[in-house]
């Protein structure tokens, strides 16, 4: 962790979720955090049923959004529309869009500053591929992304980091205590480079196959000011043993 940095552990559903599971988030909203803030990132389709069921004990965000505010862009959401939801935050640049959707630095880059124009605090993914890490271009790809996706006017109240080496998303492979420590350290020197004291206190999170087994040691490594949590975010037993793992 980050001295003076409130971690935070935040969740993504992905796409799954459906009425039957709001009651995961109301056991969720049932739970005392303590010295951690929680974040659910839900489907679009559960977004208002989230924002009652949380009752603001944690915050809400979306999983995308789309860089207008409005306009003919059917089965897009906009940042607007996920702060009338109820949203207090959006993923932007998560792997899965950067591989599923081609969407670059640039257009990331785009979608922070629309989350910022709704009010929303963007969460911005970043990670290497499993062929760049076996390559040794861990840090060469953390180069060229932070600058690429994370805006020059990025402050800590509005912008959130998220590392998710790619090839450990999923798949119950995480990178070693070393690997995370180095690319945790090489991120915040680049968010200094390019934000300059900004970057100090801005939250950088580790998420890929992180579960109640491995938090407390993820948790505990230098500048790992939180975790992204995908499918152990499901269920709120899982959820909250990770949450408690926060060092005190």
């Amino acid at each position: 962790m980050t001295p003076g940095i409130r971690p935070l552990i935040a969740g993504n559903w992905k796409m799954n979720g459906l009425s039957a599971d709001i009651g995961e988030l109301e056991a969720m909203a049932e739970a005392a955090f303590g010295g951690a803030d929680a974040l659910i990132c839900v489907p679009a389709t559960l977004m208002t049923r989230a924002h009652v069921a949380l009752e603001g004990k944690l915050q809400l965000g979306g999983q995308d959004c789309h860089t207008a505010a409005a306009g003919a862009h059917t089965g897009d959401v906009s940042a607007e529309m996920l702060a009338d939801a109820g949203a207090t935050h959006v993923l932007v640049g998560h792997s899965e869009r950067r591989t599923d959707h081609g969407e670059t630095d640039g257009i990331v880059a785009d979608k922070a500053e629309a989350a910022w124009r709704a009010g929303l605090t963007a969460v911005i993914c970043i990670g290497e591929t499993k062929a760049e890490r076996e390559g040794g271009k861990t840090l060469s790809v953390l180069s060229r992304q932070i600058p690429g996706s994370v805006p020059k006017e990025a402050k800590a109240k509005n912008t959130v980091i998220a590392y998710e080496p790619v090839w450990a998303i999923g798949t119950g492979l995480t990178p070693t205590v070393e690997d995370v420590a180095e690319a945790h350290a090489h991120i915040r020197k680049e968010l200094e480079t390019l934000l300059g004291e900004e970057a100090g206190k801005m939250r950088i999170l580790y998420g890929g196959s992180v579960k109640p087994g491995n938090a407390t040691e993820l948790l505990s490594i230098e500048h790992v000011d939180g975790a992204l949590v995908g499918g152990a975010s499901l269920k709120a037993v899982d959820f909250l043993a990770i949450a408690a793992a926060c060092p005190v």
